[in-house]
């Protein structure tokens, strides 16, 4: 199945406070392997940044003025998103504001196009209870390089996530390709195995006790198989 490791930004926390989507970024991966297929768009908001959020990421009203409305975009992000898992970090906070984009623009939830949600959050809480699980602290633990990632940027982060989803589940592919894996339909009668007994003829016999004599005489009356034979 497709996966496709999705993050957005935003001109503040809550959408339903009517705050909106500015930039999505998304990877798709096959096989545990990014294809180099992305999706990437900054979009209009319709409204202005709060100034919270742009310490986060640095996107300006006046950078955001002239790019497209997410309507424009919303086929070309359904269909790059179509039948696959769609894995986010914080996973209620990216949907959220996508479902708020897809209502805006007439066009039924996330849930509808996309086969699965995944929240890498949820996954890194289990397997790291008690400790930091943001995305900068999953790359340091992992040692995946996040040195360009002054503020946040979302097909940046995408790329990440993707990284520290491989290496939080590394293991796993082994284990479902063995669990996979047909088991062999062996049936075997002991009964029915013929057992070949093959016996040295009589030259080949004499050569051997030839060699046995001569190692002998070698080792001064030592040799095993001589004491054996005798």
């Amino acid at each position: 199945m497709r996966q496709i490791f999705l993050d957005t930004e935003t001109t503040g926390l809550e959408a339903k406070l009517g705050h909106r989507i500015i930039e999505i970024g998304a990877v798709e991966m096959l096989d545990r392997r990014l294809t180099g297929s992305n999706f990437h768009h900054y979009l209009n908001p319709e409204r202005l940044v709060e100034s919270g959020a742009l310490q986060v990421h640095g996107l300006t009203n006046d950078f955001l003025q002239d790019k497209q409305k997410f309507l424009a975009i919303s086929n070309e992000f359904l269909e790059f998103i179509s039948d696959s898992e769609l894995i986010m970090h914080n996973a209620p906070f990216d949907s959220s504001f996508l479902n708020n984009e897809l209502a805006l623009a007439k066009l039924q939830s996330l849930e509808n196009y996309c086969h699965s949600i995944t929240d890498t959050l949820k996954m890194a809480r289990k397997l790291h209870p008690g400790k930091r699980n943001n995305l900068d602290a999953l790359c340091d633990r992992y040692q995946i390089n996040n040195s360009k990632r002054v503020l946040h940027g979302a097909l940046l982060d995408a790329q990440l996530l993707a990284e520290v989803y491989l290496a939080m589940t590394r293991g796993q592919e082994s284990l479902a390709m063995e669990i996979s894996l047909p088991k062999p339909n062996v049936n075997i009668n002991v009964q029915d195995i013929k057992l070949v007994s093959l016996q040295a003829n009589i030259e080949e016999l004499n050569l051997h006790n030839e060699q046995l004599e001569l190692i002998n005489q070698e080792s001064q009356g030592t040799c095993l198989w001589k004491r054996k034979d005798s």
